[in-house]
């Protein structure tokens, strides 16, 4: 039987695609309202599914489309984020067979097909495989800056949350390393290109350089609503990474980034040296901003969109202070009292110190230094 797909998420349109396929479903997909119903006279599908919120041609549109316009009964699957009751409603006044609300699982949204086709095209063996699969309400890009870690980089677990989680992109950013890190990225995204990519820098030029190229590498693609980073060494467990990404999708902020500092029953391994350092250029940091951050350097951070250009269009001034940079821009962008609002710290459940850090405790006295040029650049009138 032959499916046709609408959505303008590609992360979204090609995890259906590739799951109808599997099923034996002959698919075409579009990834605007115009495109699919072009390809609706054509294609003559057996069954529509669409995203209701796509810019022109909406999906209510392209219900009304086949409802009015052709008078077609073809059975319609509504598969969309969009939970307002009055859209809901209109959809199945137009006469839609069905409404999923992302978050859905592919599997799910399968046994729904079935249901409106009279079909089964899951094998019997097969209906519990893969169970995991969601499609996500928002397109999330997160950036992963990699510095020589071939040694550190647990692959098997950034593609089970990319084969799991559909609707995040991980981008790899090889910072110039000089060992075997851009093979082993390679070789990570094998069998994951449409949900992992690599972007390959020739030369180091420090996390901060590694993670804005990655952020306006990824915001050249209009279908993520958010982009963020993450550090490679995973010391912020994905789950708490997916908590920061809910949210902003259910706030008003613009900025959601993770704290160690101010967590609640957090599962923490501890090094003392480094904690005593760190709380004082905490209060160091806290001082500059004159912002009550507690925690601007932890490296899990998530923000909509429309923070590309006032955050990243620029270089930044220092290689590892990039993130009180961040909470800077944003002060000089909106006012420190707006800043306040729009930025959310949100404590993580769990967090873990890995071997193998290239911050030294050298390092860590040069920090001073740079913040002294950060004050002094970002405070000038």
């Amino acid at each position: 039987m032959k499916i046709l797909a609408i959505d303008d998420q590609q992360l979204i349109l090609l995890s259906v695609e590739k799951k109808l396929a599997e099923l034996g479903y002959d698919v075409r997909i579009a990834d605007t309202g115009e495109k699919g119903i072009a390809l609706y006279d054509d294609f003559n599908p057996d069954m529509v599914i669409v995203d209701i919120n796509m810019p022109g041609m909406s999906g209510l549109d392209v219900v009304k489309y086949i409802r009015i316009t052709q008078s077609a009964e073809t059975p319609i699957l509504v598969l969309s984020g969009n939970t307002d009751e009055n859209i809901i409603v209109d959809g199945f006044d137009l006469g839609i067979n069905d409404y999923m609300k992302k978050p859905v699982s592919l599997n799910e949204m399968a046994a729904r097909i079935e249901r409106i086709l009279g079909t089964c095209a899951i094998p019997v063996g097969k209906r519990s495989e893969q169970n995991n699969q969601m499609l996500q309400k928002y397109c999330v890009g997160i950036v992963i800056p990699c510095y020589n870690e071939e040694e550190r980089l647990s692959s098997a677990v950034f593609q089970k949350f990319a084969t799991e989680n559909l609707g995040y992109h991980l981008c790899f950013v090889n910072d110039g390393s000089t060992d075997n890190t851009l093979e082993v990225l390679n070789e990570l995204r094998k069998g994951n290109e449409d949900t992992i990519s690599v972007y390959n820098c020739e030369k180091n030029g420090g996390k901060a350089e590694a993670v804005r190229q990655g952020i306006l590498h990824l915001s050249k693609d209009p279908q993520f609503d958010y982009l963020g980073y993450l550090d490679a060494d995973l010391s912020t467990d994905f789950r708490d990474f997916d908590d920061l990404v809910k949210t902003l999708e259910n706030s008003e902020f613009k900025i959601v980034s993770g704290s160690r500092i101010s967590r609640m029953g957090a599962d923490i391994t501890k090094e003392s040296a480094r904690k005593i350092i760190s709380k004082t250029i905490n209060i160091i940091i806290q001082t500059i901003l004159g912002m009550p951050f507690k925690d601007t350097q932890c490296g899990a951070k998530i923000m909509k969109s429309d923070m590309v250009a006032p955050i990243f269009e620029k270089k930044f001034i220092t290689r590892w202070l990039f993130d009180v940079e961040i909470f800077m821009r944003m002060k000089k962008f909106y006012g420190k009292d707006q800043a306040k609002k729009l930025i959310c710290e949100q404590p993580l459940k769990r967090w873990i110190h890995a071997d193998g850090s290239k911050l030294s405790m050298k390092d860590s006295v040069k920090i001073i230094g740079q913040l002294g040029q950060i004050a002094f650049h970002y405070n000038r009138a």
